[in-house]
């Protein structure tokens, strides 16, 4: 293990050294690929492949020692254009394990690891599957569909004691962590409200769309899992599949859990008082979209308050910023997103507090991969820049406003209990129900 560890410093160091995303970021990944021994190489195998878990398994392959050994994807057409790509990697495709059906990778005792990067509505069941198969998993946000299947793999990752890294990998960029430590600084003064919100232009309201045949190649029944049983319809199916509630939360779960994230982080809180949402589909009430368009929801907390704002098809944001966090204290405000940060200051504190944009000079995702790699050979599960734990509770609390929009009541939390205090609301909302003989552990 010692030399495990030495090769896994020098990765972080080539990483960490400002090289990420150049060409001699990859040349010096290249020359330290070609001289790792077998038996520190870290084989993985990645479930779902058309969108992030694509990203991720790029992010993967750039740090050293680390070996694909398997694909899985339930549609073939996405499984064969990925098989094509391989040659940037030099992978032996001959010696690579393909499948529809990802039990069939979990069976595979060279993985050491797997990515999951299939649809929301299977995040819980494939990375308590692994965890059972004795793997190690990096899964995508949000972690669970449900605050039940949140609960079900922190349980998980607790029993098999398996490293669980979740996608949200802003957690790995240094400006995001800068960001934070100036919040916690105190030199914002008493921070009353956080407002974090999504204004994307780019994501626009469906059309309708007629049900029709499945697409050759593609095997529904694994996709759809333990969703219910429907008719084919294109609107439900690659990416757009978030904006439908057997499957995913919309733009709440989509970029709330990222953007919410650093709301708990900043506030150092975990779980609110109350939740109260509003919201619609304002933008095309005749559309296929069965989450809100625009969404605002509450979030209720000791001495301050949260709220989040998202609108799909509009891209002017708050402080003409499409996505973004802003603590506003006594003193100032700090504005942060994906390109940077900067402190705006009170009228009566000018001079005392600005601090100028801070922009953005790293790669997260393959931040965040080297980190979960490190921690993968360390077992040192205290140094994962977003455990399952992290990833339960931003997930959880992003479900909390989707339930507060879908029952049209102000809903309050009971974080002894670790429910809400309506029992009709947690019986109908806390956990998903599973359908076509699936069944979550632990329910």
């Amino acid at each position: 293990m010692s030399s495990r560890r030495n090769f896994l410093r020098n990765s972080a160091f080539v990483a960490g050294g400002g090289l990420l995303g150049t060409a001699t970021h990859n040349q010096a990944f290249a020359y330290f690929k070609n001289r790792i021994a077998p038996s520190d190489q870290l084989n993985i195998a990645a479930i779902g492949i058309n969108g992030m878990g694509w990203s991720d398994l790029t992010a993967a392959m750039k740090v050293p020692g680390v070996n694909l050994v398997g694909l899985c994807d339930v549609d073939t057409n996405v499984l064969n254009r990925r098989m094509g790509e391989l040659g940037k990697w030099k992978v032996d495709s001959s010696k690579l394990k393909t499948c529809n059906d990802y039990r069939q990778l979990l069976d595979q005792k060279d993985i050491d690891a797997v990515i999951i990067g299939s649809p929301d509505h299977w995040h819980a069941l494939q990375m308590i599957h692994a965890c059972e198969a004795g793997k190690d998993v990096y899964v995508e946000k949000p972690v669970g569909n449900s605050i039940g299947e949140c609960r079900a793999m922190v349980q998980a990752q607790q029993r098999y004691n398996k490293v669980v890294q979740a996608g949200q990998w802003q957690r790995s960029q240094q400006h995001f962590t800068d960001a934070i430590d100036y919040v916690h600084s105190g030199k914002l003064g008493n921070i009353r409200t956080v407002k974090v919100w999504c204004y994307l232009d780019w994501k626009q309201p469906l059309d309708v769309k007629p049900n029709g045949p499945v697409p050759a190649g593609v095997d529904y029944a694994q996709w759809l899992g333990p969703a219910p049983t429907r008719d084919f319809n294109p609107n439900r199916f690659h990416f757009t599949f978030r904006w439908f509630w057997d499957y995913a939360g919309g733009l709440m779960t989509d970029w709330g859990v990222h953007l919410l994230d650093y709301a708990l982080m900043g506030m150092k809180v975990a779980n609110p008082n109350s939740i109260v949402t509003v919201g619609g589909k304002f933008a095309k009430p005749d559309s296929a979209d069965e989450t809100p368009d625009t969404l605002m929801a509450l979030y209720e907390f000791d001495g301050f308050n949260i709220i989040w704002d998202h609108a799909v098809g509009i891209g002017n944001g708050n402080y003409g910023k499409d996505h973004g966090i802003a603590f506003i204290g006594n003193n100032g405000t700090l504005v942060l997103n994906r390109n940077g940060w900067e402190v705006l200051e009170e009228a009566k504190n000018a001079g005392k507090v600005m601090v100028p944009f801070q922009k953005s000079m790293d790669n997260g995702l393959d931040k965040h991969w080297v980190n979960f790699v490190d921690v993968v050979k360390s077992r040192n599960l205290k140094d994962l820049k977003c455990p399952i734990q992290a990833g339960a509770d931003i997930a959880s609390l992003a479900q909390m406003g989707n339930i507060a929009y879908r029952t049209k009541q102000k809903l309050f939390w009971d974080t002894g209990k670790q429910a809400f205090t309506d029992d009709a609301i947690n019986k109908k909302y806390l956990t998903k129900e599973y359908h076509n003989g699936y069944r979550l552990p632990g329910q």
